[in-house]
């Protein structure tokens, strides 16, 4: 086993792999920027290193510094966290070259599915259900309208080495495609440094569920269920939960099979993350995420595991601790954002906590970098918290959402803590009828805007 273990992160995912290392008597070091040098993580860590100035380029994205701090600290692994260099197969990959462990997959497998189009073409061979689409990358517009034409519109150009919504672009006809293509890809150009892009068939209402995956590298691979994510603003994940009110047993199990078998067969190592658009009770493949997810703690609170140190013990050469039979799920676990905005408008509000008091009590979950004192910076991810919930069904899961809510205590800035809320006292929400668009369309409404004005 490790005996120094390096995150290379911040904010509440420094912190989570922090307290992880401590359960298992590992030293951790923390890496940190300047105006960083407060942060929760830096607190709580054995060990931290100063690693550049506020901006991410210098500090937590450059790998000389990070290389640097493993080699002054001595620490023998990296936690990548989620973000900055988590999913940088070239990261990967040095550290594998200075005999240092990457604690995640292998650098061919997150470069692989790094790429919108070749994870779609491993997708395929591998046996799990894509949308339809191009076979690869549409050069040009003369393509775009043969592939348009095939699987019909509406349709979605993607960039290919895109996310977060970023360089893509709906086409409702031919009249549309010219522009929508041309855009998509100056977007792409000008997000990720690559202008290829994909087109697929854009579905209507989906829902958008992922399925937890986990491999040991050894040939061992189980999943452990499924989230549904499918409350989201301008494509980013508001509010995720587990299991789906949208899938049945029987549902689930298939296509939990479907991805566990994939990872098995290309022997994947570590936690991993198959996002579907689910419509008309089929799923569509979308990405892999080879990392942690954000919304991991609802996946733990529902099967009663601790994913990051299966991902340590993992990393060190360790088979799963556990096989498919093994896992069971019990209740239903909602997690919130919660993010330094201010509301209707979702605009970034850093600044000073005055005073900060989470929430506790029966099933409630607070990851967050608060306390009284701290100041949100404007340089990071507005997320600063998530407040996670665990019942014995659905119904208590929000009703326990809606105690917490109301404990908790964040004064100094505005933050999103509101919009929950107002979503735990809606009735589609509580029945659990929603898509991908619903929230978005609900924001625009009287009876969500009045509420936040």
């Amino acid at each position: 086993m490790f005996k120094k273990i390096l995150i290379a992160n911040r904010g509440e995912i420094a912190l989570r792999v922090i307290r992880a290392c401590k359960e298992m008597g590992i030293r951790s070091i923390a890496v940190h920027s300047v105006p960083d040098e407060d942060s929760m993580h830096v607190r709580m860590a054995d060990e931290t290193i100063c690693i550049g100035p506020a901006s991410s380029i210098e500090s937590y994205l450059s790998i000389p510094a990070i290389i640097s701090a493993c080699e002054i600290s001595g620490a023998d692994a990296i936690h990548p966290g989620y973000g900055f260099l988590a999913e940088n197969a070239k990261f990967a990959q040095i550290l594998a070259d200075h005999k240092i462990t990457f604690i995640g997959p292998d650098p061919s497998h997150i470069s692989r599915m790094g790429d919108k189009i070749s994870a779609k073409q491993t997708m395929l061979e591998l046996g799990v259900p894509c949308v339809p689409g191009s076979d690869g990358t549409v050069n040009n517009l003369e393509e775009a309208k043969l592939v348009s034409h095939k699987i019909k519109f509406p349709v979605i150009i993607k960039a290919s080495a895109g996310g977060g919504g970023r360089g893509m672009r709906i086409a409702n006809n031919h009249n549309e495609l010219s522009s929508a293509f041309n855009s998509a890809r100056l977007e792409a150009q000008s997000a990720f440094g690559n202008s290829d892009v994909y087109i697929e068939k854009y579905l209507g209402k989906p829902r958008h569920i992922e399925i937890q995956v986990f491999g040991d590298g050894l040939g061992n691979a189980v999943y452990l269920g499924e989230r549904d994510c499918s409350l989201q603003r301008r494509h980013q994940k508001v509010l995720e939960e587990s299991p789906s009110p949208a899938l049945n047993h029987k549902t689930r199990v298939k296509i939990g099979d479907i991805c566990a078998s994939a990872m098995k067969k290309i022997k994947y190592k570590g936690a991993g993350t198959i996002e579907f658009l689910f419509s008309n009770g089929e799923f569509y493949f979308i990405e892999m995420n080879t990392r942690l997810q954000v919304e991991h703690p609802i996946t733990e609170s529902v099967y009663g595991v601790d994913l990051v140190r299966e991902q340590i013990q993992v990393a060190a050469g360790m088979p799963l601790s556990f096989v498919q039979e093994d896992l069971r799920m019990s209740g239903h676990s909602i997690e919130c954002r919660i993010n330094a905005e201010s509301l209707p408008k979702f605009v970034a509000n850093p600044g000073l906590v005055k005073t900060f008091h989470a929430p506790g009590g029966l099933g409630v979950r607070m990851d967050s970098i608060l306390y009284s004192g701290y100041k949100v910076l404007p340089y990071y991810d507005s997320l600063i918290g998530k407040l996670i919930v665990h019942a014995d069904n659905r119904s208590l899961a929000i009703s326990r959402l809606k105690r917490a809510l109301s404990e908790m205590i964040i004064d100094g800035i505005e933050t999103t803590s509101d919009l929950f809320s107002v979503l735990c006292e809606n009735d589609e929400f509580q029945n659990g009828e929603y898509d991908i668009h619903w929230l978005e369309d609900k924001l625009d409404t009287p009876e969500f805007l009045d509420k936040f004005l």
